[in-house]
């Protein structure tokens, strides 16, 4: 059960909330950081059940199995809203005032000034990756945060909490969910890592083999896109099929919204791309370094994978330079195929220096 798998991890945590939510004194706004979008959507679920679940033991411990429980456990609550990034700017927008889409943050105040029609009487508020807020987006959204209607929770999700803004900050509960360790699940990961092993330790000055993981990562990334458009329309599958009956400009609207949506899944899933390329050629430095792979935060992107046992430290630290240079190329308006053809060149002719033997061995 969910309930079960976060009181296990974050005991202290979840027992702090449901004592909170016996004695009736929730926060009304709690910071959610987590390390994955798996344990910010899940935990957020788990704060959902602790307050609103109407079976909950004598000791405040939602039951996790009945009809409520579940409907917030897949997000169809009548009384949840969440609000996420989308667009290919990946941003969470404002909205109109007067006629706000569906997933800005007008949008979304609005929904807490409506009526309740769930049984509980109790809105839950969700705004995942809530740091692709911008100043302007969260400064509209403070007056609620500040003075929020009646019996309404707010939970704002982020792996980089640094972002907001002091003023979003002060007025939330921070609930830390940090376990130094990050998955990765996108399409082809594990083929990701077998690339960057070819690139790193057996295309070192051979073009060929060279040419061959950049296009291998290349072709990657081109699959990330399919797979995102193809979890959008799935999800989306109902919804579109509605518009096909609708108004033109109402249908026109609802594919602005799934073009939208479709641009933000692929933006997510390439962020986690590009942090799997990082962590791939820290990890490996800090082995060229001596530190044992056992206390690594993420030893598991080498699995099944032939790794050197003596790596050179100065070309591993060369291969970091590379990849730091390519994330601060991605942030700017770079033909992304070239710029990684350029990463993988960078990574294989570095200079070939004399072998290191890791501490201890």
């Amino acid at each position: 059960m969910l309930f079960s798998k976060y009181y296990e991890k974050f005991p202290l945590i979840v027992n702090s909330l449901i004592n909170a939510a016996r004695t009736g004194k929730l926060a009304h706004a709690y910071l959610l950081h987590g390390d994955t979008p798996e344990i910010r959507r899940e935990f957020s679920s788990v704060i959902a059940q602790i307050v609103i679940c109407p079976n909950k033991d004598e000791n405040g411990i939602p039951c996790s199995e009945c009809k409520t429980c579940r409907q917030l456990r897949e997000q169809t609550y009548a009384e949840l809203y969440t609000l996420s990034p989308v667009g290919k700017a990946w941003q969470i927008r404002v909205g109109d005032n007067k006629n706000p889409e569906a997933n800005t943050v007008r949008w979304f105040e609005e929904q807490f000034y409506f009526t309740s029609i769930a049984d509980a009487g109790k809105k839950i508020g969700i705004i995942y990756d809530c740091d692709r807020m911008n100043s302007q987006a969260q400064n509209a959204f403070l007056k609620t945060l500040e003075e929020p209607p009646r019996d309404s929770l707010f939970i704002l999700a982020t792996g980089n909490p640094s972002t907001l803004l002091p003023t979003t900050r002060s007025r939330c509960q921070t609930l830390l969910l940090l376990g130094n360790h990050c998955e990765f699940d996108f399409e082809n990961a594990r083929e990701l890592f077998a690339a960057l092993a070819e690139l790193q330790f057996r295309a070192r000055n051979n073009m060929v083999r060279t040419e061959d993981c950049a296009s291998g990562i290349i072709s990657i990334t081109q699959n990330l896109k399919s797979s995102a458009s193809e979890r959008v329309e799935a999800k989306w599958e109902e919804k579109l099929k509605y518009a096909e009956e609708l108004e033109p400009p109402v249908r026109k609207r609802i594919l602005e919204q799934f073009d939208a949506e479709v641009s933000g899944e692929y933006i997510r899933e390439r962020n986690y791309f590009i942090s799997a390329m990082h962590t791939w050629f820290a990890q490996t430095y800090l082995l060229s370094c001596g530190a044992p792979a056992a206390k690594l935060a993420n030893p598991e992107i080498f699995n099944g994978l032939d790794i050197p046992g003596n790596i050179n430290e100065k070309e591993a630290f060369q291969s970091l330079r590379a990849v730091d240079k390519l994330l601060y190329d991605l942030k700017f308006n770079v033909n992304e195929e070239l710029a990684l053809r350029s990463f993988c060149l960078n990574v294989a002719i570095a200079p070939q220096t004399g072998n290191m033997k890791l501490n201890g061995e």
